[in-house]
């Protein structure tokens, strides 16, 4: 686990956007007071390690894992739209989308510690692939638990993708459709990404 003060520093270089706590008004302030440009005056090679780093710090994921999924999404006809489809459908990812978790690093725990079902069979593996059709729910002994317990009287919730359909009454997620690339949307320049690993 990063420290604050570490997250804040990342922010700093690679944009708020890659760590949720960094997501305030606060920060926004802070940063535009140190006049520092993400990704200004660098070299290509720069441009393209800020936003490998970018990618990795969003989704939390290691280098091995980052390389790995950008091999595989080269090998597709549009590889931004199948790295992005890798990405967000890791169950860590659908669960922070649908809701469930306020966090990445808090959905990745959950799915680590045992408290989610796929298509009612445990799992303890944050990277899973879900697919078009899969349910993920909340496991019936975890319920009761202080970090669900609440989610259905939320009076505040994220909305959830359109390819997402979350009932917070049975805590379960449906996987409806597949998440669309869309660079305005994400923030993030996968084209980019696939430059550095292609050097």
């Amino acid at each position: 686990m990063l420290p604050v003060r570490s997250k804040y520093k990342i922010g700093k270089r690679l944009g708020p956007s890659v760590f949720e706590q960094l997501q305030t008004q606060k920060f926004a302030l802070s940063e535009a007071r140190s006049k520092k440009i993400r990704g200004r005056g660098g070299s290509d090679y720069g441009r393209q390690l800020i936003e490998k780093q970018r990618v990795r710090y969003t989704y939390g994921i290691t280098e091995r894992q980052l390389s790995n999924y950008a091999e595989k999404a080269f090998a597709e006809a549009d590889p931004s739209s199948e790295l992005h489809r890798a990405l967000e459908m890791r169950v860590d990812s659908v669960m922070y989308r649908a809701g469930i978790a306020s966090t990445r690093r808090a959905a990745r725990q959950m799915v680590s510690h045992g408290h989610i079902t796929i298509n009612g069979r445990r799992t303890t593996i944050p990277s899973l692939r879900v697919k078009v059709g899969d349910t993920i729910s909340i496991r019936e002994g975890s319920r009761k638990n202080m970090l669900f317990a609440s989610l259905a009287e939320a009076e505040e919730r994220r909305a959830a993708p359109r390819w997402l359909s979350v009932d917070f009454n049975l805590l379960k997620v449906e996987i409806t459709g597949e998440p669309e690339f869309s660079s305005a949307e994400t923030g993030l320049d996968y084209p980019t990404v696939f430059e550095f690993y292609s050097r």
